[in-house]
């Protein structure tokens, strides 16, 4: 599992696409480019803290990372516990 954030660029709106003058032919459509959304690729360790940090409990996070409960808390520097 990893998380990914993304920002992208607001399309036009639903309204603004569909309005359009009865006078006057439509222009035509212009494709809409937008820029390359940006990511971001987190660590196990980045996401196992984000996870947690989230309200996850540790066997949640062991379970979706397919890791052992003993690295997740390894990770959060939590000893002799269990998710």
């Amino acid at each position: 599992m990893s998380i990914s954030i993304s920002n992208s660029l607001p399309t036009e709106s639903p309204a603004a696409a569909n309005s359009s003058s009865n006078s006057a032919p439509a222009p035509s459509a212009q494709p809409i480019t937008s820029a390359p959304a940006d990511t971001v690729k987190l660590s196990e360790s980045q996401q196992i803290h984000q996870l947690y940090n989230e309200g996850q409990k540790v066997s949640q996070i062991a379970f979706n990372l397919n890791i052992t409960v003993e690295a997740v808390n390894s990770y959060l520097g939590i000893r002799n516990a269990t998710g």
